[in-house]
């Protein structure tokens, strides 16, 4: 299985540098080059070009998407571009499996001429490809403790049970139920539905409501636990699950400087 992998990996840098071939052909550039690319950390490459280079947000999600669908280690992936000169982000977009999951924005505005940098970082995959058969022998054991997590995980406030039971497991959030299960938010009988990431982001918040939840250990349990590190998607989610929640005027996700954030609760 390792030269198997060792062929994919290979096949995974060869569709990395066509993203950057057709990239230039956009541009209008046909003669300059695609520099090597270069591994800069586990999962994570970089495309660098010879020459300035311009694309359209789109065309920069569309060919990506097109492309790494033939990649035989198919996984979530991210996507930032670096200016130049400070290494900022110019522009960036999550790809997941579930489409539900994806992060796109901006779309269809053209970039100004530089010199790029592309980093893709990839979702590990972990023993899913490496020890298949072992996880496969796993299943049973790994469904039991999930089973015993669930059962342990309490709602911060019981709720009463309807005759079919549809609210037995949900939290309570203010005015707000918290249907994690089905990933959706219940605010004045309004249904509001929640992406996979916000929803593990949100329940640890309901977990432990008026209490301050540091950053790092937030983006350790959404992101470095699968393998992903983004600083700015942290920010990004808080701002979306903040919006969310805007329609409960007793509950409110709140910046605590330089520690991190809270989920103000008033009884």
């Amino acid at each position: 299985m390792e030269n198997s992998d060792d062929f994919d990996i290979s096949r995974r840098e060869v569709l990395l540098r066509k993203i950057g071939h057709e990239l230039l052909l956009q541009s209008g550039d046909s003669t300059s080059r695609v520099l090597p690319v270069e591994k800069i950390a586990k999962n994570e490459y970089q495309i660098r070009f010879e020459k300035e280079l311009t694309f359209q947000t789109d065309s920069l999600v569309n060919t990506t998407g097109r492309l790494l669908a033939k990649d035989p280690l198919k996984s979530d992936y991210i996507v930032n571009v670096l200016n130049p000169n400070n290494y900022s982000v110019a522009y960036g977009y999550a790809i997941s499996q579930n489409k539900k999951d994806d992060i796109i924005a901006c779309i269809g505005r053209k970039q100004p001429k530089a010199r790029y940098m592309i980093n893709v970082k990839f979702k590990t995959l972990g023993v899913i490809t490496a020890k298949r058969g072992y996880l496969l022998g796993s299943l049973p054991l790994l469904a039991f403790v999930g089973f015993l997590f669930l059962r342990s995980v309490k709602p911060r406030r019981a709720l009463p049970e309807d005759g079919d039971g549809q609210n037995a497991n949900m939290i309570t959030l203010g005015s707000a139920l918290f249907d994690a299960k089905n990933r959706k938010l219940i605010i004045n009988r309004q249904t509001i539905d929640l992406t996979g990431t916000e929803t593990r982001l949100l329940l640890i918040f309901a977990l432990a409501p008026n209490q301050t939840i540091e950053r790092s250990r937030l983006q350790k349990e959404i992101w470095e636990d699968e393998g992903i590190i983004v600083g700015r998607s942290l920010d990004m989610f808080i701002s979306k699950l903040r919006k969310k929640l805007e329609i409960d005027p007793n509950s409110k996700i709140v910046v605590i400087r330089g520690k991190g954030y809270k989920l103000e609760i008033r009884s």
